[in-house]
């Protein structure tokens, strides 16, 4: 192995186990420490000798104690569910300190590259204690995470120990949905030329019967009785005509940019919305297909598969396996239009404006 990068290795394993930095207060102390140093060899003074070794022996002691209260220290991270771009959020951590005897005292908690640091006062031996970190991102997409760092000051504040720890995962940052789009109807074919928009869904269909609460469920329909009886949540199930589910149809063919992210932020708002109506939704964008759902989860479902998404100039057009009238189109140029029922132009959500 090539000795330079075997040292680099070395001395970046080294970095992750442990990392010192000096604050203002703990240079001065050691500043002052080498002057009264040189100036107890020079004149041979006691007084300054005795001083030297209670500056080197706080010196010692803030070391140890730090050392301490950062060993056996494990992290493990918690995921907020929903977060949105623009928003306000916190990141959990679970902070657990395998110490039999000793607490671990304030220490601070930070993923590299993001913003916000957790604290937590008072660690007990052999216990766990919940913190939090806020957190805000712009921007949708997916957040590569791979360190947590832990440090702390304690317990006079003269230097900064800290220690990293490998914990690889992601962050999936939602779009938002406060574009405030009307929701277009999907009426039977008869009533295709004569109704283009309505308010909110129609009846639910015939009722079939009961049956186990699954996830994006919608919880309004859920049989509290029977729930009750049973000791576990059951749902009402209708036969929903398949021409009452809206297909967000999302065209990728963009350059990637603020026009684009503004347009897939309107095909999130109609998603949200059209839940918030009790109607049923599903999604094309790209190679991605979700199918027809309904609820908080199906809304999640969809979300997540819309942060993880990419423009490109040359991506095909959504191809929906669904009528064309039950089908809307969110474009940022509304190419092909003539060819869904419905079609949200990116270029028109000005006139629309945000909520």
């Amino acid at each position: 192995m090539n000795p330079i990068r075997f040292l680099g290795q070395a001395w970046s394993r080294l970095r992750a186990w442990r990392r010192i930095s000096f604050t203002r207060s703990g240079t001065a102390l050691t500043v002052a420490a080498v002057a009264v140093g040189l100036a107890a060899i020079n004149t041979g003074n006691n007084l300054l000798h005795l001083l030297l070794g209670a500056m080197l022996g706080l010196l010692l002691l803030s070391g140890w104690l730090s050392e301490r209260a950062i060993r056996k220290v494990t992290v493990e991270r918690r995921f907020p569910h929903g977060l949105s771009a623009g928003e306000e959020g916190r990141l959990a951590y679970r902070v657990h300190n395998g110490k039999r005897r000793l607490p671990s005292l304030t220490l601070e908690i930070d993923d590299e590259g993001l913003p916000g640091t957790a604290f937590a006062a008072w660690v007990p031996p052999g216990g766990t204690v919940d913190v939090s970190a806020p957190t805000r991102f712009d921007r949708r997409g997916v957040v590569r995470l791979s360190t947590v760092s832990i440090s702390t000051t304690f317990p006079f504040g003269l230097f900064r120990k800290a220690s990293d720890l490998t914990l690889p995962g992601e962050l999936v940052v939602w779009p938002r949905t406060d574009h405030a789009l009307s929701v277009p109807s999907v009426p039977g074919r008869a009533q295709l030329e004569s109704q283009r928009w309505r308010g909110p869904a129609g009846p639910r269909g015939e009722y079939r019967g009961l049956r186990q609460y699954r996830p994006g469920d919608d919880p309004r329909d859920i049989h509290w009785r029977t729930s009750a009886r049973r000791g576990t949540p059951v749902i009402r199930e209708y036969d929903r005509d398949a021409s009452h589910t809206v297909w967000i149809c999302l065209d990728l063919g963009a350059e990637p940019g603020e026009a684009a992210e503004e347009t897939l932020e309107a095909a999130a708002s109609l998603a949200a919305r059209t839940m918030e109506e009790g109607r049923r939704f599903a999604l094309v964008a790209g190679e991605r297909l979700l199918r027809p759902g309904m609820g908080p989860g199906h809304l999640d479902s969809v979300l997540d598969a819309l942060a993880r998404v990419r423009f490109e100039p040359h991506a095909p057009p959504p191809a929906p396996p669904a009528e064309p009238e039950s089908c809307v189109l969110v474009s940022l140029h509304g190419h092909g239009r003539d060819r869904f029922g419905d079609t949200i132009v990116g270029t028109d959500l000005s006139k629309r404006g945000p909520s």
